[in-house]
């Protein structure tokens, strides 16, 4: 009696937990409107996420509007550093969907092969075609937008399959991005 009790328990806890959120094709949007760990999307959908950067905490969207291969000449200000790779630009728009004072944060993102691995190669600065913009002193509240655009690389002659998001609940579990 007392192990029948105790199934029933958690096959009703197990029930309630999977009620949380609503699956969407290969994403699970959770009861508080944000996205799952481990849900894809394509390029130019749109995740609601928890974010937090600079002491600041919030809710914002992510659009990865574009992502695209750049020439080998927009690396050669970096010098010896950037012989052998390509710049990949990564183009999106970030929205404020929680309203607290997000200004002067910075949305990190990291390109990826069509496998879903690391490209290996991460750029630091940003180059002329593609000026990485911290959020502006007015992104403060619901619906403040602004756009901006990462550099990230590839080795050349590699692909590139998309982008992840990997900050805070998707630290183990990305939300991707393919093209």
């Amino acid at each position: 009696m007392k192990s029948a009790l105790i199934a029933t328990c958690c096959a009703a806890a197990l029930l309630l937990s999977a009620c949380g959120g609503e699956e969407k094709g290969d994403k699970t949007v959770r009861a508080d409107g944000t996205l799952a760990p481990g849900s894809t999307l394509k390029v130019g959908e749109r995740a609601v996420v928890p974010f937090s950067d600079a002491d600041k905490s919030g809710t914002i969207a992510i659009t990865v509007k574009s992502v695209d291969l750049g020439p080998k000449e927009d690396l050669a200000e970096f010098k010896n550093k950037g012989e052998g790779m390509l710049p990949v630009y990564v183009r999106m728009v970030i929205e404020n969907v929680g309203g607290t004072d997000l200004s002067d944060t910075s949305v990190s993102v990291r390109a990826v092969d069509p496998d879903g691995k690391s490209t290996k190669v991460i750029l630091a600065n940003s180059t002329a075609a593609c000026k990485g913009e911290e959020a502006p002193a007015n992104f403060t509240t619901a619906g403040a937008t602004y756009e901006t655009c990462k550099t990230e690389g590839v080795k050349d002659g590699g692909e590139v399959g998309g982008v992840i998001f990997r900050e805070g609940d998707y630290q183990d579990d990305p939300i991707t991005w393919k093209k």
